[in-house]
């Protein structure tokens, strides 16, 4: 064996051991399913196996990326960011006067992800929300079109703020070098949180669906319940400190960003239960079987991933 590679797989062994809790999990899970399905057949286990064998997908996919870490990995980032934002402006009510606006959103999803390529913080940190929002409004003046400016501008601005600004976060973090004197780097800084926000969000359901009594937030989501919120935050928060070895947190930090986190990608949940019931739809899409659209699955993240990202720049590579 080429030793370099020897090398570069010891220093990808913490990734290495997560996947294989996560495939783990996975196969315990599928096991359990299929087990259900044989011992109770009278019910209908369809949307759990649905689920499950979705997640593989989902887990692979995103495994993959974060162990080659190149351009291929900001590539496929990129598509996540891309396939939420169509899909939000596929359900949107927009005018003929906006699809102008509409093309230079589309436009500057590319060009957002060029600067992560380029590791160009600066521009990354400001092209959204400054020159994308100056030519987004300039673009609707130019329409002429007054009536319905303000809600068509503004929901523009907004998808493109959370779904293209929000996620890029996810593919800069993974860019981030090595932190001095820690085990930690982009790469498993980016599954610490990923795992973190998508096991709380899990947990959540489980708690909710078997202690769930109290409603957090009843006309926004009747199935989020206090119970679900607290074991679901609680359960990925000890599992974040299960993965302290992934990032450069003292105990008391990684409780810290856990809780933090955490609660970020709750209200990035519920925000978007808002805009479903705003615009009147279940789900945004139905690209993953079981889970719904990309939005369904990513909304935690569009929250929490800018939170945490800002954080670890400043308080641990300032």
């Amino acid at each position: 064996m080429n030793p370099l590679e020897l090398i570069d797989t010891t220093e990808k062994a913490p990734l290495l051991l997560v996947g294989q809790v996560v495939f783990g999990i996975l196969i315990v899970a599928t096991l359990a399913a299929q087990g259900l399905r044989v011992f109770s057949p009278h019910r209908s286990w369809k949307e759990l196996i649905d689920r499950i064998r979705a997640w593989w997908w989902m887990a692979g996919l995103f495994f993959i990326a974060v162990w080659l870490r190149n351009a291929w990995s900001t590539a496929f980032f990129f598509t996540i960011s891309w396939w939420a934002f169509k899909e939000y402006i596929t359900i949107l009510r927009t005018r003929p006067a906006d699809h102008a606006g509409l093309l230079v959103a589309f436009l500057a999803v590319p060009v957002q992800y060029l600067w992560v390529s380029m590791e160009w913080y600066g521009m990354f940190s400001i092209f959204v929300p400054v020159y994308v929002a100056v030519a987004l409004g300039v673009w609707q003046v130019l329409a002429g079109e007054t009536e319905g400016f303000v809600a068509a501008t503004a929901q523009i601005q907004w998808g493109i703020g959370t779904f293209v600004y929000g996620l890029s976060h996810l593919a800069y973090l993974l860019r981030m070098p090595d932190i001095p004197f820690t085990p930690a780097d982009g790469a498993t800084l980016l599954v610490f949180l990923v795992f973190v926000v998508e096991i709380s969000d899990v947990s959540q359901y489980l708690w909710g669906k078997t202690l769930g009594r109290h409603k957090v937030i009843p006309r926004v989501s009747p199935n989020k319940t206090w119970e679900g919120l607290i074991g679901g935050m609680a359960t990925a928060i000890l599992c974040g400190l299960g993965l302290r070895f992934l990032t450069p947190f003292s105990v008391a930090e990684c409780l810290f960003v856990g809780f933090f986190v955490t609660l970020a990608g709750f209200f990035g949940g519920a925000l978007m239960s808002s805009v479903k019931r705003d615009l009147g739809v279940k789900d945004f899409g139905q690209l993953i079987p079981g889970h719904g659209g990309m939005i369904d699955r990513v909304d935690g993240l569009c929250f929490a991933a800018p939170i945490f990202f800002h954080y670890i720049r400043y308080y641990h590579y300032g």
